[in-house]
């Protein structure tokens, strides 16, 4: 089966505006970028994006200035700016949130669930590395550069910009990470900043240090990397789509960008795939529903429970998970830390899958998004869900009525 991915290459690091010019000189739906943008409950940000060049390269840049912070631009930037957003300034008290103030910006905003799961995960994961390096609760996280606007934006944007190119694995190089201090709000911190360190820990993306001084890799860009990164080791082969080039905003001897490509792979050529099992007749169905989500938000290809009976005719249940091999350590250790087993069995398996990829489509309600499914000679065009949803809402249509429209239009086309 043929597989669409990203591939991150991050010879000069990783930052969210970085991450967001590549996705866009990609190919992302601009428009509707700038749309959920401009719906945010936040102002006080002017947005510049445009085209430049990074030691002769060409690069895109999208990049957030507050007001109350008048940060110098690169030059080069101020020569080749194509377009302003400006939003007049708002109270002060945006630079500093916690994550119960986050929470409805992310919950309200007028996008599919796919782009809220992604942005609450990103900043789930700054929130951890977070709390770990000043030692507090994560509830007592106060998100100061994370927090303020242009990371807000930036998050918001890349995963937007992810869900609009159908992107939902990614390869990610090592991140070339600097030398040297940083002045942030909390004072001057070393080079890879402690909040950087942690989400390498805990997500163990590999990191490459090079003779540059400075900030290579922002907490922002390491999340957004950690997220994303679910395919471990890149196979020999592959075919090369697209490709996008994102400009920081800072300036070193070599080219501060990060290339995002779109890539396709063999999926038999990539590595195995694993299931694993678990039988449990002792854990509350509420461990058991916040199991599953945990495995599914870090990443399992499936994950579902059965009923069994168990020894002594004890009901209970079959936790299955399927899952790539460079997961499996972390699946187990989710699965004992969030349920009572004290064993888990696990086999390698083999799929044979349809080649998938995303299309749209024009239809009496706008743009729609296929899932076009293909073997052999046969072919089959899946609605994608949240379309149907979005439709059903907007319409008070039934979702069965809708979903059969879109398939059989698709078929009255052939």
């Amino acid at each position: 089966m043929k597989k669409k991915a990203l591939l991150l290459e991050c010879a000069s690091g990783i930052s969210g505006d970085m991450m967001l010019g590549a996705l866009l000189d990609m190919g992302a739906d601009r428009e509707g970028l700038m749309h959920l943008i401009g719906s945010l409950p936040i102002d006080g940000y002017r947005i510049h994006q445009g085209e430049t060049k990074k030691k002769g390269i060409r690069a895109s840049y999208f990049h957030v200035d507050l007001y109350e912070e008048h940060k110098d631009k690169d030059h080069d930037l101020e020569e080749h700016e194509h377009h302003h957003h400006d939003h007049e300034p708002g109270v002060h008290s945006h630079m500093h949130r916690t994550m119960e103030e986050i929470r409805p910006i992310l919950e309200q905003m007028e996008a599919a669930d796919e782009v809220k799961k992604m942005a609450f995960g990103i900043f789930g994961i700054i929130a951890d590395a977070e709390a770990k390096a000043h030692g507090i609760p994560v509830g007592e996280v106060h998100f100061h550069e994370v927090g303020a606007v242009d990371s807000l934006i930036d998050i918001v944007g890349v995963s937007y910009c992810c869900w609009s190119l159908g992107i939902t694995e990614a390869y990610v190089s090592p991140l070339s990470e600097g030398f040297g201090h940083v002045r942030c709000a909390h004072g001057f911190l070393p080079v890879p900043v402690p909040a950087v360190q942690n989400i390498l820990i805990a997500s163990g993306l590999p990191m490459r240090r090079v003779q540059v001084e400075g900030e290579l890799v922002t907490p922002t860009g390491a999340a957004i990397a950690a997220w994303l990164w679910n395919r471990r080791t890149l196979p020999d082969t592959y075919r090369l789509l697209g490709t996008g080039i994102g400009a920081g905003e800072k300036e070193f001897p070599q080219a501060n960008v990060l290339r995002a490509n779109m890539i396709e792979v063999d999926e038999e050529e990539t590595d195995p795939l694993w299931v694993l099992e678990t039988n449990m007749d002792d854990v509350t169905g509420e461990a058991l529903g916040y199991t599953l989500e945990k495995l599914l938000e870090a990443g399992a290809r499936d994950a579902y429970y059965q009923p069994v009976y168990m020894k002594k005719n004890r009901p209970g249940y079959l936790l299955h998970v399927l899952c790539a091999e460079e997961q499996r350590s972390c699946m187990e250790e989710l699965i004992f830390l969030h349920t009572t087993t004290i064993g888990i069995r696990r086999y390698p398996v083999q799929r044979t899958c349809m080649n998938r990829e995303i299309v749209t489509r024009e239809t009496p309600w706008g743009e729609v998004r296929m899932k076009r499914c293909s073997i052999g000679g046969i072919r089959r065009d899946y609605p994608e869900y949240e379309d149907v949803r979005r439709i059903c809402e907007k319409q008070n249509a039934g979702f069965t009525e809708v979903y059969r429209a879109l398939a059989g239009e698709k078929k009255e086309e052939n």
